[in-house]
């Protein structure tokens, strides 16, 4: 990791020279004629810097960027005075301007004095154009923050200079390098807070320089800095006269990129996925999507990733209408000399240089959501253009931000980062991460909520034995059904403790067994005193707990039987889990729903009382949650209509529903 402390330089005083003059890019000439063509040209010749500004809170990032903004000049008259009319109402400056108000547009960003959603500001300097991102330091917004990082080529990490490097520091410079961003840049904010002291600043940059040799970081720029005074922003610093080192702007202007430039982009292997199959009339068929990566000419061969089949480029056509070659960053349809399936989701490649197509991968996930991860749950995972349904099966380890130690976990809480091992419901085509940000990256989405709870960065794929198959069998489970006259399904009764579920489920059963039925009664209580003895009562284990049921019941359902499945399954997610093992129509949800002081106070095990009384942990209704089911298709009522009734409207559903 190359590192760039304070030091004299030609190179260095050219750098605090050339910023000294501030401008916007427009040509400023009084005298002169401006040759706008030549000054147009000028300015599509610059290239682009896309950069992040993150740390803890209050550690001054919005304040930064405003005077990267100010400064620049590219703040117009009406904005500065909109924000020296709110810096009276929200400012923090007295009677200055609050240069942090210039981003903090949320009216609650401003009532609070914090960012909380990620701020994209644009502006440029003669040398380069740059788009910033002001991401959220408090821990809550820590997803808006990796949003933010997940396009940037660099990141400018504040440091509070009186509190040093904290937790939200070390989590925000390792989500950074989780992210594919390899050069940072650190900036010791507040120097006038700490009189300008270098020792401050040599400790802060020392430590710093120590923690991020672990990060596979190209680069660490340290700059000290006042954001609020501007002393080394644009212009140098003279009450930091011990600093002789390039500016931030200087640094921001002149610096090399090693991340995913679209110049680097290009030179990767081809992958466009496919949002959308263009059939404006029946003689043309294209698939529509912006290219990733590497680029596509009419002739190349090209491989539909899902499926494998082959063809070749017929045509390619942009906005602008007909092209012979299509490079990274471009929106265009591409149409084949042949007639093969793909469909939204698919990634077109060069059958030479192909994605990875399989069901499962190891990868490291940001976790997002207040919920905690339950390896097992069944989540929606998105990838460029596809999505499936995915589940973590093995948490690796939870890596501590602190000193990416690796710890030894069951699941992930908010702002945790992990490594694991996901499956998915069926092969998706992907890259690694490191690879290709954009075919390399996921997110997880949970199924009821539709809220994004985690963000992965795909590490490598893994493949099942290929010595296991699936032996079709002679006698299916058509031919079970008919044998036993019947037709097999799982009637899943959940419900509180003292619901009466399987009081019900067992008079079920007497009544069926005596019209000649043949079933089987699984009781959550009798299943852990042998398939499920080594799992408690945490979520996690609740959650595998449902998985192994419900595997055994699509087992049973398939040898034709009439399953009865008693289990409080207190989630939605894993009754759902468990309807989707199933065919259609063969999984009849049967909510038995009994008030829970009606349950306590039938309390036939003595449970509610230990729970009460603190003797029993995750309870059911005292200290864990119940989510009550939103579409069953039997509601029973116990509270009011004795077992034998109770059954009788569950037989009335099969009779009617066989």
């Amino acid at each position: 990791m190359r590192t760039s402390h304070p030091a004299t330089t030609d190179a260095a005083k050219i750098a605090r020279q050339s910023t000294a003059t501030q401008n916007t890019g427009v040509p400023q000439n009084g005298t002169a004629e401006i040759d706008i063509e030549a000054f147009l040209k000028a300015q599509d010749a610059k290239d682009q810097l896309r950069f992040i500004t993150c740390g803890s809170v209050d550690d001054g990032k919005s304040t930064l960027l405003g005077r990267l903004l100010y400064d620049s000049k590219t703040v117009f008259e009406d904005q500065l005075s909109a924000t020296a009319t709110e810096s009276k109402k929200y400012g923090t400056q007295g009677e200055k301007v609050d240069l942090a108000l210039l981003v903090d547009g949320l009216q609650a960003e401003r009532e609070q004095g914090i960012t909380i959603d990620v701020a994209y500001r644009y502006f440029e300097t003669d040398k380069r154009k740059f788009i910033a991102a002001d991401t959220p330091g408090h821990e809550q917004y820590t997803r808006n923050m990796a949003t933010g990082a997940s396009t940037a080529d660099l990141a400018v990490i504040l440091i509070d200079a009186r509190r040093g490097i904290l937790t939200q520091t070390r989590r925000h410079s390792y989500i950074v390098s989780l992210l594919g961003i390899r050069q940072v840049v650190l900036a010791v904010n507040k120097m006038d807070l700490v009189d300008y002291d270098q020792s401050t600043f040599d400790a802060i940059f020392e430590e710093y320089v120590a923690f991020a040799e672990e990060l596979n970081l190209a680069a660490v720029h340290a700059i000290p800095l006042s954001a609020l005074t501007g002393e080394n922003v644009f212009t140098p610093s003279e009450t930091m006269a011990w600093y002789d080192g390039p500016t931030l702007m200087a640094t921001l202007e002149d610096i090399e990129l090693t991340g995913e430039r679209a110049e680097q982009a290009r030179e990767r292997p081809f992958r466009l996925p496919v949002q959308w199959v263009n059939r404006p009339n029946q003689d043309f068929r294209g698939f529509s999507g912006t290219v990733a990566s590497g680029s596509v000419s009419v002739g190349d061969p090209i491989l539909a990733s899902l499926s494998g089949k082959t063809s070749q480029v017929k045509g390619i056509v942009g906005p602008a209408g007909e092209l012979e070659r299509a490079v990274a960053g471009q929106a265009v349809t591409i149409s084949l000399r042949d007639e093969i399936d793909i469909s939204r989701g698919d990634l077109l490649a060069h059958p030479k240089s192909a994605p990875d197509t399989v069901d499962q991968f190891a990868a490291h996930i940001i976790w997002m959501d207040s919920d905690s991860m339950l390896p097992e749950r069944t989540y929606v995972a998105r990838f460029a253009s596809d999505q499936t349904i995915a589940r973590v099966t093995d948490l690796t380890h939870l890596i501590d931000v602190n000193t990416l130690d690796h710890l030894a976990a069951k699941t992930l809480g908010l702002n945790d980062v992990g490594y694991c091992k996901i499956a998915l419901d069926r092969p998706v085509a992907f890259d690694a991460y490191k690879d290709n940000r954009q075919t390399g990256a996921f997110i997880l989405i949970d199924k009821f909520t539709n809220a994004t709870v985690a963000a992965g960065m795909i590490d490598f794929p893994l493949r099942r034995a290929s010595n296991i198959e699936w032996h079709d069998m002679k006698v299916d489970k058509v031919a079970r059904a008919a044998a036993n006259a019947q037709k097999p399904c799982v009637l899943w009764f959940t419900g509180l403790s003292g619901s009466g579920k399987s009081t019900v489920a067992d008079r079920l059963e007497q009544k069926l067994h005596a019209m000649g039925r043949r079933t089987y009664l699984l009781d959550g209580d009798n299943v852990r005193h042998g398939l499920n003895k080594d799992l408690g009562f945490t979520d996690q284990d609740r959650v595998e707990n449902i998985r192994r049921v419900a595997e055994v019941a699509k087992l049973m359902v398939d040898a034709g039987l009439i399953v009865l499945a008693s289990f409080i399954s207190p989630f939605r997610s894993e009754r759902q889990m468990a309807r989707a093992l199933m065919d259609e129509s063969e999984f009849v949800e049967v909510y038995v729903d009994t008030p829970l002081e009606i349950c306590e106070a039938r309390d036939p095990k003595g449970l509610y009382k230990k729970a009460r009384a603190g003797e029993l942990k995750n309870f059911t209704g005292i200290d864990s949650d119940y989510e009550a089911p939103v579409n069953a298709e039997i509601v029973l009522n116990s509270g009011e209509v004795d077992p034998d009734t109770l059954a009788d409207q569950i037989i009335a559903y099969l009779d009617s529903h066989a």
